[in-house]
């Protein structure tokens, strides 16, 4: 069975409708030849066999998505699951493809894949039509005057700021029933296990829709943008957009975010505004940085760094990982993590420093337990963020600069509310001692400090200073 003209959207991480560049180019190119389309989804068998939060957050929002096609439209999204060969052998034989659309990656092992199967496809004569759709502004769209790209962020924000964004762009819904090829499934049982894949997850997540983000989305324009640059870094209370989940899963658009909170300018919010947009730019950066610095992922970026002797103390890094440091902001965002899978931005700093700089751990181990345990882990901003941290990635923090584990938790969290949430041994305790229990008289079953901060810190900037 076949038609004349017929074409495959591809989704990865782009489980919306709405501004949907590749879906969006389809659906034109449906019309002008009168052909059909087909929805699918490669349930890669590298990523299936490693069952994490990260992964489990990301399939289940696959399936939901699936299922508010099928109950709202009647479209199927098909999955095929195994090797990107033999899955895209399986689906030109059933369905004669002519072409596929898809939303590309410019990073990582995406971009492996991207240009493994444009190569692939181009051989059996199918056309392969890829978009920049992920971000703002793309990884070779804002460089320097000589082509060369920027390794500061300050600049880089300057041009980046100066471009125009696009804007969102809507699917005609009618169009679309009309143009959608439906078939039965192409494998029933690659969906089946795929089904039993998700019946075993540890972890079930609700509101992971289009629907869920752009609510989500509104209820940080109504309550928190206005006060993003004053409690942004406040754990606590609601003060982030909340959003990272849904843009690392494109459930929304990033146009849509930006042009949602660009459009409040004038409110007499613009501080907030503005903080908020330069941080959708630091995403855009360190997405840069990953695409022309690829060897990022294992190595710092700063070269006389590279060979620093860090430490991979299995006991310390337990200790970090299930919030048992002794001290009780870290543990708190570690506990966090553990339980839901996201942590508070201004935790990601503070753990990520005492790691590497308390413990003097390896930023690698830490960035790979991220990607493990994020359900919004963007590989580009971990690496980034992580690099940040141990000082050693571009426009880092300063090595000499070490966060005070003590001293961010009393600025941060003042009143210890965070800490209580998190770290139940320490949920009635007096707020004197919430931040230094060990400065108490209170028997509590909570560990003592694992490591001196002060000696540690030293520490930290002799073993940078070595390499001077």
């Amino acid at each position: 069975m076949g038609y004349m003209h017929t074409a495959v959207v591809w989704f990865r991480r782009d489980f919306r409708l709405h501004d949907h560049t590749a879906l969006i180019h389809a659906l034109q190119w449906a019309k002008e030849r009168e052909g059909k389309l087909l929805f699918f989804f490669h349930f890669d068998s590298h990523f299936a066999k490693e069952r994490t939060y990260h992964h489990e957050y990301f399939f289940q929002t696959v399936e939901q998505f699936r299922q508010m096609l099928r109950h709202l439209y009647g479209i199927h999204v098909h999955i095929l699951h195994g090797d990107i060969d033999d899955v895209f052998v399986r689906l030109i034989s059933r369905t004669h493809m002519n072409a596929i659309f898809f939303n590309k990656d410019e990073v990582g092992r995406g971009k492996e894949r991207d240009d493994y199967v444009r190569t692939f496809l181009q051989k059996y004569g199918v056309d392969v039509y890829a978009y920049d759709d992920a971000h703002l502004h793309g990884a070779f769209e804002v460089l320097k005057a000589d082509g060369t790209p920027y390794k500061v962020y300050t600049p880089y924000y300057r041009a980046w700021r100066k471009r125009p964004k696009r804007f969102p762009s809507s699917v005609d819904m009618a169009l679309l029933r009309e143009h959608m090829l439906h078939m039965t499934p192409i494998s029933e049982d690659d969906e089946r296990a795929f089904t039993m894949w998700l019946a075993q997850c540890t972890k079930h997540w609700e509101r992971t829709s289009e629907q869920d983000a752009l609510h989500v989305l509104q209820q940080f324009i109504d309550k928190a943008l206005p006060y993003y640059h004053r409690k942004r870094d406040i754990p606590s209370v609601t003060g982030t957009s909340r959003l990272s989940p849904h843009i690392k899963t494109g459930t929304i658009s990033i146009r849509t975010v930006f042009h949602a909170v660009a459009q409040q300018f004038g409110n007499g919010y613009d501080e907030a505004v503005e903080t908020y947009i330069k941080e959708l730019a630091w995403r855009d950066f360190y997405h840069m940085i990953y695409a022309h610095f690829p060897f990022t992922k294992t190595e710092a970026f700063i070269e006389k760094y590279r060979h620093l002797p860090w430490s991979r103390d299995d006991e310390q890094f337990e200790a970090w990982k299930e919030g048992k440091t002794g001290f009780p902001f870290v543990d708190a965002g570690m506990r966090q993590l553990k339980k839901e899978g996201w942590m508070h931005n201004r935790l990601r700093m503070v753990v990520a420093s005492f790691l590497a700089k308390d413990y003097l751990i390896d930023w690698r181990m830490g960035e790979q337990y991220f990607q493990h345990m994020l359900i919004d882990y963007d590989e580009a901003s971990n690496i980034g963020g992580w690099q940040w941290a141990a000082s050693v990635g571009t426009d880092a923090v300063p090595y000499f600069r070490v966060f005070n584990p003590i001293e961010q938790s009393k600025k941060f969290d003042p009143d210890g509310t965070y800490i209580r949430t998190y770290v139940q041994e320490l949920a009635s305790f007096p707020s004197l001692y919430i931040h230094e229990p060990w400065k108490s008289n209170i028997k509590i079953d909570y560990p003592a400090p694992t490591v001196d901060h002060q000696l540690q810190r030293q520490r930290a900037i002799a073993l940078f200073q070595m390499n001077e």
